[in-house]
């Protein structure tokens, strides 16, 4: 049996970005992510709503400030007392889980895709391949950190404003820097 695009995608396999599916499936995220972000904070009830209908789940508790961005919503994941400041970005090609208790500061951006290395494969941006991002519970991403893809953050983890997190983190550590690492322990 053939693997369609999409099922290559969600399961990290080298994939099609412009297949189809895929480009209608983000055309009708950027339809909601630009109901989202034309509502602002006008209208917090409805637009609320409306990424909880994008998001794959969430807890009960969900603010996000416009703007927003996300190649697709379904494979978004984020547990109670979740808030996302202004501009944040999530490329959500492969699940980007978060747990309870999270805060993302703004222009906080997340990535769960990444491209091949070879060069032809690369051009355009035609093919792509997703690895999945997991935040731990009480997690704090200051603002403007980059979260990369593949990477897993513990719990009870501060990710200071500007970090770029290339690599995984156990609980319990503020991480920080170019690439970041662990710049202290927490109790």
């Amino acid at each position: 049996m053939v693997k369609s695009e999409k099922e290559k995608m969600i399961t990290g396999e080298l994939f099609n970005v412009y297949d189809e599916e895929l480009v209608a499936e983000r055309g009708v995220a950027r339809d909601k992510v630009e109901a989202f972000n034309a509502l602002g904070e006008k209208h917090p009830e409805q637009s609320q709503k409306l990424i909880k209908e994008m998001f794959g789940a969430t807890g009960e508790d969900v603010e996000v400030h416009a703007t927003f961005r996300c190649d697709y919503g379904y494979n978004i994941y984020v547990g109670e007392d979740f808030f996302a400041n202004y501009d944040c970005v999530m490329l959500d090609v492969a699940p980007i889980r978060i747990g309870k208790h999270c805060l993302l500061g703004p222009k906080v951006q997340i990535y769960s895709v990444n491209h091949p290395a070879d060069p032809k494969l690369r051009r355009n941006g035609a093919m792509g391949i997703g690895k999945p991002v997991t935040l731990g519970d009480d997690v704090w991403v200051g603002g403007g950190a980059i979260i990369c893809p593949g990477v897993t953050i513990g719990n009870n983890v501060i990710v200071a404003a500007g970090a770029v997190v290339t690599k995984s983190s156990g609980d319990n550590v503020v991480l920080g820097g170019n690439p970041a690492r662990v710049i202290k322990n927490l109790k």
